[in-house]
């Protein structure tokens, strides 16, 4: 085991984790997460423009009435959400070069919006069309960051800035400073929109067009089940590593669900960030709340028994590091099994029920602290078969974990009984 697992450190995990603390991997995760309280609280607008009642129920009459009105918050937050992260990816990209973050975080918004092009509509003169802002935006909003920032940076090393005496206050001195840069990224992007006339989006949309299907079939989902709960099983936070590389595809899911839905359209992506959380990921990775319940309700090992009382709260909010590093999981034979299998078994039979149009598709991002019936019926807009496929979900979980609990339980016992007669 010792040896299979620093196999593992230098050939995969290492590499990985690496990966994951790519300064530009970084500074993109960052910026996604900056941008989630206006994700989560204008999604939850959507539930109250289509309320989960019944048609004829007044409150249902009103919201349909009143849909435009009330999507308005929805619109200027989770709908323009490229706008929100390009600020966040220049922020901290410019930190984390020690360059100034709130010029890294401008420049780069600016680089965004110059992308897309404004239109003339009649009555209202130039208009800007705020489409390529959503998460369809999303990997524009990346790259442009990225480079203006680096430009930025370029000017920095260089000493291509203007310098003011030291007399001048910071704040203006550093205005100044990012003069030539901003002017570089402004004439740049314009070359590119308005000289050439190239539509950045359009480009991009067939450069990612491949990895955003393959993202959203069967093998897109369990690729990146399997992968964190490999890397957990050996004490690395899977979704720290696998979601700094997927989480900006999950969120392109996510937009799009929710763009159709406010579109009085049926959501066209399976796995949003949102599918794994609500129907995988059910008190954590691993779908750990099955083996919390075996441990509360079957366990003789006095210590399983404490841990899994212990754990249950936390793992109703989904919350598993108690379990994972108290069973513990982590380098653990006999519970890594139906640790990595679980996921895999739910993930298949959730994304076929979803596939089927018998649950709706997740649009609404709830706070992943809520217990999974509570999220899922959220998260999909009031569906409540998605409660029932989590409850199936918990059933399988406890189902699969079961048999390895007890052999895990029956060596924990003997342990406790060789302790006993020892003192």
């Amino acid at each position: 085991m010792q040896k299979f697992v620093a196999w593992l450190e230098k050939n995969l995990s290492g590499p990985m984790a690496r990966l994951s603390e790519q300064r530009h991997l970084q500074a993109i995760r960052d910026g996604v997460i900056s941008a989630l309280p206006f994700i989560i609280v204008g999604s939850f607008f959507l539930i109250v423009a289509f309320p989960p009642l019944p048609k004829d129920w007044a409150i249902t009459e009103w919201a349909a009435k009143n849909a435009g009105q009330i999507l308005i918050p929805y619109r200027l937050t989770m709908f323009i959400m490229s706008l929100y992260i390009a600020f966040g990816i220049g922020y901290n990209l410019a930190k984390s070069y020690k360059l100034d973050p709130l010029s890294g975080a401008q420049i780069s918004v600016a680089a965004f919006l110059l992308t897309i092009m404004p239109q003339v509509v009649d009555g209202f003169g130039f208009v800007l069309p705020m489409a390529n802002m959503g998460g369809h935006g999303l990997f524009v909003a990346m790259i442009v960051s990225i480079v203006a920032v680096e430009i930025l940076r370029f000017c920095k090393v260089k000493n291509v800035t203007i310098k003011m005496p030291e007399q001048v206050p910071p704040s203006v001195a550093r205005s100044f400073e990012a003069l030539i840069p901003v002017a570089i990224v402004i004439l740049l992007v314009s070359a590119f929109t308005v000289l050439l006339g190239i539509d950045l989006h359009a480009v991009i949309d067939k450069a990612v067009g491949p990895f955003v299907k393959a993202g959203d079939s069967i093998f897109g989902v369990l690729i990146p089940v399997f992968l964190i709960t490999f890397f957990w099983a050996f004490g690395i936070h899977g979704v720290s590593v696998v979601g700094t590389v997927a989480r900006p595809l999950w969120e392109v899911y996510l937009a799009k669900n929710a763009e159709a839905v406010a579109a009085g359209q049926a959501a066209p992506h399976i796995a949003p960030e949102t599918f794994y959380q609500w129907f995988i990921w059910i008190g954590g990775a691993g779908a750990t709340l099955g083996l919390v319940l075996c441990m509360v309700f079957f366990s003789r090992s006095k210590y399983l028994k404490t841990l899994g009382r212990t754990s249950l709260l936390p793992g109703i909010f989904n919350i598993n590091e108690p379990v994972i590093f108290g069973a513990p999981i982590v380098l653990n034979p006999i519970l890594i099994i139906p640790f990595v299998i679980t996921p895999l078994i739910t993930g298949t039979l959730s994304y076929i029920i979803v596939a089927a149009g018998i649950v709706t598709p997740t649009y609404v991002m709830a706070p992943w602290t809520l217990p999974a019936p509570i999220g899922a019926y959220l998260a999909t807009g009031g569906d409540w078969k998605a409660i029932i496929l989590v409850f199936v979900n918990i059933a399988i979980s406890f189902f699969i974990y079961f048999p390895f609990f007890k052999m895990y339980d029956k060596k924990m016992m003997e342990e406790e009984h060789s302790q006993s007669k020892a003192a």
